[in-house]
């Protein structure tokens, strides 16, 4: 991928910077939507209890809130993202050790993950997510509507569906195919098929 295949991105990025920034709280919101899964992927490696999981991505988003002002390359973000949730993923699991009675040992399923994914690699898959969610806005409104209904979890009925859309279920599924086919021609989406 070329730096002007991943221009929308980072423009967007900036954009909600500058607006978080500002006070603007959907600005925010659409910052923490962006970029949740990176934070979860991290804390997923280091197989947090959801409990966990929940506090240190509390933490770190409050810790990104305190330096907005101070951000001067929103593109850096995932990355001080990373390595911000590590450092409190460890922090975390230093806790649950220090309060473990002498003698006990954690459960295996609590070990960090040493196969879980590298930094480079939650890194494409946050910027490969964002990508995703930028083509789908720029998709027709009927199309973004049917693949979201599609994609949503837990899955929504194809008779809800084609209520909520107003489409035969028959249609959904060459409607379905149509609108996939046009988010493949989206420039990005298509540089991260070629990339792949």
């Amino acid at each position: 991928m070329t730096a002007e295949d991943s221009a929308p991105t980072y423009s967007l990025v900036t954009d909600l910077v500058a607006r978080a920034r500002n006070g603007d709280e959907l600005a925010w919101g659409a910052l923490v939507e962006l970029y949740a899964p990176l934070i979860w992927s991290v804390c997923r490696r280091y197989r947090l209890t959801r409990a966990d999981a929940e506090d240190v991505a509390q933490v770190v988003w409050l810790y990104l809130a305190g330096q907005l002002g101070r951000i001067r390359d929103p593109e850096a973000i995932p990355a001080w993202l990373v390595t911000t949730t590590r450092r409190e993923c460890i922090r975390v699991r230093r806790a649950a050790l220090r309060s473990c009675p002498a003698g006990y040992m954690l459960d295996a399923e609590y070990a960090p993950d040493d196969k879980g994914m590298t930094a480079e690699h939650e890194l494409l898959v946050a910027e490969r997510h964002a990508a995703l969610r930028e083509a789908l806005e720029r998709l027709p409104p009927g199309c973004r509507q049917l693949l979201t209904l599609l994609i949503a979890d837990p899955p929504v009925p194809y008779a809800e569906i084609s209520a909520r859309l107003g489409i035969s279920v028959g249609s959904i599924g060459p409607s379905r195919a149509r609108c996939l086919e046009k988010l493949r021609r989206d420039p990005v989406i298509a540089a991260l098929i070629d990339d792949g």
